[in-house]
């Protein structure tokens, strides 16, 4: 081979090239096991995005015909979105670049073969930003496509957009890397739980104590929209400092489309040099930093394994014995009521779970986002005083708790069987049988998620003042949506299992991920419809029973197909399970 073939096939382009071809493959081979339900999934892809456009778009519409002030809410939401945007990818890239640096057995292998550590730390780099941002194009496509087109943007408004975008997203993949190998670096998986536990924590607390809704006075001038909108405006200038990188890219799409055509290249050039300069960082220092960060993880144990009360052995009768885990001792209370083997299944997949810094970190990030969120309700309740307004932002926060769960569900429940890896014939052949081991997964998980999301609903119902006949109907909606979307996700997953992949969200990004989260949408989105059809609106002066009824039955009969059906249907090829 030349010099110049040599350089070509590099190591790097070598497992570039051997992954696009696998990816490539696993597309093909989804499409040739059933030509129509790929169809359906393409149709169901397409109509969330022309749904998501449509909504973008009536709201843009909306905002816009407020006079002289529909301009500035416009941007505004703009500079906010990406702001927002930008750190929670940074967060993203941080939890999957940790375990995908660290918690994989690919970047194990390669550790042990010729290939540099720049090389190992460039291809994972680049994996990690595709799995942490394809959500993110994909859920920011028909926003920006909503907002050329009600600005009225000519057509090449659009790439120039598409080219900012794609030099944005590089920014917060380069510094979830670098934080990713500082904590591997100095800090234990057990010590960075506790730690990311306890700024959770301080969070949700500061702002649920640190943080006080202002009461609305009686004065005039305090009542007046321009006083309201200029203290709206003021809580926002964050976003608009000018050493974010989602200012950057905020300005540069703002000054295309006002035809400032040099001060939009002036920003595009801002963000372009900083993903030079950080990129060149990283693909040339961070393969030494990050086989030493690689060497420290596979050696030490846990920091607070060295503690005397944290010492799972004890000695006894001369013989050291390992002591019943916490874990064991909570699941025996049910010892009446679930069989020792279902209890052990319970055990090992909490253990797995939290083993898993992506999983339990992202399923943290997702519920303390929806947790400051209900929080901050107590603002709109102090403010909304009209019925009808509370009775739209009730529909609406359910429509987010549901949401929120939907993509719990997705990313963490529908990979549970595909995780039991080539070793669930084990379990297959094992007395407790696929069929028990995926009810118990189903109810485990439904146990969970509901704990949770009930709390929330409940707290916001309480935050918004509904009535107790107006809770009790909100948490009987969210505890028929997570029966649900648990047994969507996890009747999904064992018709559609994936036992050669270890990452969840490489399973999560096939066909029955994908097929899950816009089923998922579609019933969340038909669901809140529904219900608000069967719920009488404040002020009316009858009720039409007929409607209700609709509503309310259109609502269960939709929740039974798609949530009892798939989970039949997993049931009975789990029964009957080829290894």
């Amino acid at each position: 081979m030349n010099g110049g073939g040599s350089k070509f096939f590099s190591p790097l382009w070598l497992l570039l090239r051997t992954n696009g071809l696998q990816a490539w493959r696993r597309l093909l081979s989804f499409r040739d096991q059933s030509r129509l339900l790929s169809a359906a999934i393409m149709v169901f892809v397409a109509g969330y995005l022309w749904l998501a456009y449509l909504l973008f778009y009536k709201a843009m519409r909306f905002v816009s015909y407020f006079p002289g002030l529909g301009e500035v809410l416009v941007e505004r939401m703009l500079f906010l979105l990406f702001a927002f945007l930008f750190t929670m990818l940074m967060l993203s890239n941080l939890i999957i670049s940790f375990t995908n640096l660290f918690r994989n057995r690919e970047s194990t292998y390669l550790l042990t073969m010729p290939v540099s550590t720049d090389t190992i730390f460039r291809w994972k780099f680049i994996e990690s930003s595709i799995l942490a941002s394809w959500a993110f194009v994909f859920l920011i496509a028909p926003l920006v496509t909503a907002f050329g087109h009600s600005q009225k943007a000519p057509w090449h408004f659009y790439p120039i957009t598409v080219t900012l975008i794609l030099l944005f997203i590089v920014l917060p993949t380069v510094a979830g890397s670098w934080f990713a190998v500082l904590l591997a670096r100095f800090m234990d998986r057990r010590a960075f739980q506790v730690a990311a536990i306890t700024v959770a924590i301080g969070a949700i607390c500061y702002v649920a104590f640190g943080t006080a809704p202002e009461q609305m006075q009686d004065d005039f001038e305090d009542t007046r929209v321009l006083g309201l909108m200029d203290r709206l405006l003021k809580r926002t200038d964050f976003a608009q400092n000018p050493v974010l990188p989602s200012y950057w890219l905020s300005s540069g799409v703002l000054r295309w489309l006002e035809g400032a055509f040099g001060s939009a290249v002036f920003f595009m050039l801002v963000l372009l040099s900083n993903v030079l300069f950080f990129g060149f960082l990283s693909f040339t220092r961070l393969g030494k930093p990050f086989y030493e960060a690689a060497s420290v993880v596979q050696s030490r144990g846990s920091l607070f394994g060295h503690w005397e009360w944290f010492r799972k052995w004890r000695d006894f009768k001369g013989q050291r014995r390992y002591e019943i885990g916490f874990l064991e001792r909570a699941f025996a209370i049910f010892k009446g009521w679930l069989p020792g083997d279902v209890r052990a299944m319970l055990v090992k997949d909490i253990r797995v779970f939290w083993r898993d810094t992506t999983q339990w970190g992202q399923t943290l990030m997702l519920f303390g986002l929806l947790g400051v969120y209900i929080i901050n309700l107590r603002h709109f309740s102090q403010q909304l005083t009209a019925p009808f307004w509370i009775h739209v932002v009730s529909y609406l926060n359910l429509g987010a708790s549901a949401l929120n769960l939907a993509t719990l569900t997705t990313r963490f429940v529908y990979p549970q069987f595909s995780l039991e890896g080539r070793r669930v014939w084990i379990v297959g052949m094992a007395p407790i049988g696929l069929p028990k081991v995926v009810t118990a997964k189903y109810w485990l998980t439904t146990i969970a998620s509901l704990g949770v999301t009930l709390g929330l609903t409940v707290l916001s119902c309480h935050m918004l003042q509904l009535p107790w006949e107006r809770t009790v109907m909100f948490a009987l909606a969210i505890t028929v949506m997570t029966l649900t979307l648990n047994g969507l996700a996890v009747g999904l997953g064992v018709l559609y299992p994936n036992f050669r992949e270890e990452n969840p969200s490489k399973i999560v990004s096939g066909f029955g991920g994908t097929f899950c989260l816009v089923l998922s949408f579609l019933y969340i989105v038909a669901s809140v419809v529904l219900l608000a059809m069967g719920t009488p609106w404040p002020g009316a002066s009858d009720v039409d029973l007929g409607k209700v009824l609709f509503g309310w039955v259109g609502f269960g009969l939709l929740s039974v197909l798609l949530g009892w059906v798939p989970l039949k249907l997993g049931l009975k090829r789990a029964a009957h399970f080829e290894y």
